[in-house]
């Protein structure tokens, strides 16, 4: 069954938000909304399991058919907030055409979501999910709504490249912490706080702090009593001594001869005095700090007071993304067990499909480049044959 809402598990105390597994065939058009904002050239979903996949049934999704291509779909549900509890938003998505650029994540919303409008401006609470585009760009979107502004992690966390199907996971804990997992595996922690820019600094640089002017923080001083050399400054190329110049050269052609330049084994490049340690040196200045009088701590960082909807809102230069298993609860565990029963199901009979299937089409590429071989091979007899039959009738032509 799909489309779970608010539900709670039989086997445990976790709540289900939403689920989506795309198991009921074509009646998930009647759940999800394609946008219809003008302007764009949307891109249709499709419900498939793919070229290769690990169970026909289990590997289906909704997958993007059409190249460079915007795609707008989404969902309502019955609203919740995640106060004082986690919240985990889960997805799978398989890039099996080997995505070069495009967008594999997907979008929170709370309920001014108009689903039939939905553009890549309409206001989001999270964006959650890979991004690719090129060699450069291979990362994990995380990006927070706070007060009308979408903040970026400050950290880099790499997406799976490959084309098989992916779980990625975003738990937000009431204790404003968080975690990033790909197939089950946490890839990616810590604090809300520290890594996205919520809040202004705690502290800032005194502005009423400056540096002494005798303050001395040059580890180092030229020796005063260092002299150069009288013999230092010699000539960087000196002419070749062991030069000799040409028999026949002439001078009125070729000009006055000069011999070649060489190294002087002399040079000893620019003289600086020796370095000592600076007696007066106190140490690198620190500015001093205080307390931001802007910063004002939030308790509430990870809250939504109203989580309603999800969707996708994407580009594709290359279409054939397959999304699926989504799932917002409120327990880790529920999480980790959807994953299994999902993605652990099939992801090695997937792996198998798709290795046999590069077998098949690397036999059929070789098959087919030796009967052209062949077939090269009978032209070039032939010709020779032709070229024999041609050469005897002239000889028994020159005879006649």
């Amino acid at each position: 069954m799909d489309g779970f809402i608010a539900r709670k598990s039989p086997s445990i105390a976790a709540e289900i938000y939403f689920k989506e597994e795309f198991a009921d065939g074509d009646n998930w058009e009647k759940r999800w909304t394609p946008s219809e904002h003008s302007g764009k050239e949307w891109g249709n979903f499709v419900l498939s399991h793919g070229k290769f996949f690990g169970d026909p049934d289990i590997s289906k999704g909704i997958q993007t058919s059409q190249d460079a291509r915007f795609y707008g779909l989404s969902t309502k549900f019955k609203p919740f907030s995640n106060k004082d509890k986690a919240v985990i938003f889960q997805f799978s998505v398989k890039h099996e055409q080997s995505i070069d650029c495009g967008g594999g994540y997907m979008k929170i919303f709370d309920c001014s979501l108009d689903p039939k409008d939905l553009h890549g401006e309409t206001p989001y609470l999270v964006m959650f999910g890979p991004d690719i585009c090129g060699p450069g760009t291979k990362k994990v979107h995380v990006i927070f709504n706070y007060k009308g502004k979408n903040l970026l992690i400050n950290k880099e966390i790499r997406c799976k490249d490959d084309v098989y199907t992916h779980v990625y996971t975003l738990i937000i804990n009431p204790d404003n912490t968080y975690v990033v997992k790909i197939d089950n595996e946490k890839v990616e922690s810590g604090e809300l706080e520290k890594d996205w820019d919520f809040l202004p600094p705690k502290k800032i640089k005194d502005p009423e702090a400056k540096k002494p002017d005798d303050w001395d923080d040059n580890p180092k001083i030229e020796d005063p009593n260092d002299t150069k050399p009288e013999d230092w400054d010699q000539p960087e190329y000196v002419p070749d001594p062991d030069a000799v110049k040409p028999e026949d050269w002439d001078d009125d052609m070729d000009g006055e001869w000069e011999p070649p330049q060489i190294t002087n084994p002399a040079y000893k490049g620019e003289w600086k005095p020796r370095m000592l340690d600076n007696p007066n040196y106190k140490g690198p200045w620190i500015h001093p700090e205080i307390d931001n009088p802007e910063y004002s701590a939030d308790s509430s960082l990870y809250k939504y007071d109203e989580i309603c909807a999800v969707g996708f809102d994407l580009w594709q230069v290359k279409s054939g993304t397959i999304f699926d298993n989504v799932l917002i609860t409120d327990d880790e565990a529920e999480a980790e067990k959807h994953a299994r029963d999902t993605w652990g199901a099939i992801k090695e009979a997937e792996k198998k499909m798709k290795e046999k299937q590069d077998e098949e089409e690397h036999k059929a590429a070789q098959t087919k480049s030796e009967e052209a071989d062949d077939d090269d091979n009978d032209i070039e007899e032939t010709d020779a044959a032709d070229e024999t039959e041609e050469s005897t009738e002239a000889d028994t032509h020159d005879e006649l």
